[in-house]
């Protein structure tokens, strides 16, 4: 999507996952080829871009920090490294985790950059935030781009992070699905009870015997950016993270597979519409599967103002072909 916006044409999409492939379909008028494992190089038509992401799982927090060790999800950035060899593209586009450049101490990531260069590609890395793109929400996300040209190449920094939740919230909908549960706003409740800043809940998470939450207690803050945040009170200050609020004044947390924003003011989760919203999709980028799992693929997904940026610096430095430092 965002490189149509660009005004290039995709020759070919690799998607394993049923529910995606049905939505993909349904947008865009072609069903992605399936498992990359199983498409030849020989089949790929000729390109000038490849774009992709490999899994995030192997590299995330959220996962097992595993990596290339990863049998399955992990070797997939190899079936990428196939492809740019054979196929020899003039630049491409890769998408991870933030966290992929501190694992093993960032001996992964080096070893991916070796790889990309041993391929004669000049190759550039990045985190980049979609909050600095015009959308509200903190979402750091590993950026890499590669030339098959010596050439010097900037990110670029996004300049607009002045957008909030507001922005894309419907007000007016009250769909009793969206409704936070009744535990959770009585957890809200109860911290705007207090004159504390600091407000320590008793006897209200049912915590396990023995667990952080039982020995420490928790805690919520009301911090400047106007979020709720709750944290178990060790010394750490371990973040619960189902217990992060944003609301209409601030800016959600990143979206992602296993957690949708909400919002502690107006008590409910973000809708499917103001998800799409929050990744940049259009409003008329249609979802043919449950609410759940449309959720589930955006929170899979690109930021699409991030990404349209990207490319298009990508294509203004490669066309002036400016040299690298050596």
């Amino acid at each position: 999507m965002a490189l149509d916006g660009l005004g290039l044409t995709c020759v070919l999409s690799s998607e394993i996952d049923r529910a995606c492939q049905d939505v993909y379909e349904l947008n865009f008028g072609e069903r992605p080829a399936g498992d990359i494992y199983a498409i030849d190089s020989e089949s790929i038509p000729s390109f000038d871009i490849l774009v992709g992401g490999f899994p995030c799982q192997p590299f995330s927090y959220a996962g097992k920090k595993l990596g290339f060790n990863d049998k399955k999800d992990g070797q997939l950035f190899f079936e990428i490294l196939r492809i740019l060899r054979d196929k020899k593209p003039k630049m491409f586009l890769l998408e991870n985790v933030k966290g992929i450049r501190s694992i093993e101490k960032g001996r992964t990531v080096d070893n991916i950059l070796t790889s990309l260069r041993d391929l004669g590609y000049t190759v550039y890395d990045e985190v980049l935030d979609s909050n600095q793109f015009g959308l509200p929400q903190y979402r750091e996300r590993w950026f890499c781009a590669g030339f098959d040209k010596n050439i010097h190449f900037q990110f670029p920094n996004g300049d607009d992070s002045s957008v909030k939740l507001k922005s894309i919230i419907n007000e007016q909908d009250d769909n009793p699905a969206l409704l936070l549960s009744d535990r959770e706003v009585e957890l809200i409740k109860f911290h705007f009870s207090s004159s504390e800043i600091r407000v320590k809940h008793e006897n209200t998470l049912n915590a396990r015997p023995g667990s952080k939450i039982d020995k420490y207690g928790v805690y919520s803050y009301l911090k400047p950016d106007n979020t709720l945040r709750f944290h178990v009170g060790d010394p750490s200050k371990s973040q619960i993270q189902d217990f992060y609020y944003a609301s209409l004044d601030s800016v959600a947390p990143a979206i992602i597979v296993t957690r949708e924003p909400k919002l502690w003011d107006i008590k409910r989760k973000l809708s499917l519409l103001e998800c799409q919203r929050l990744q940049g999709f259009p409003d008329n980028f249609k979802f043919n599967v449950s609410d759940r799992k449309g959720k589930q693929q955006l929170g899979n997904a690109v930021s699409v103002p991030v990404v349209r940026e990207v490319v298009r610096y990508m294509l203004d430095y490669y066309d002036e072909a400016i040299p690298a430092l050596q």
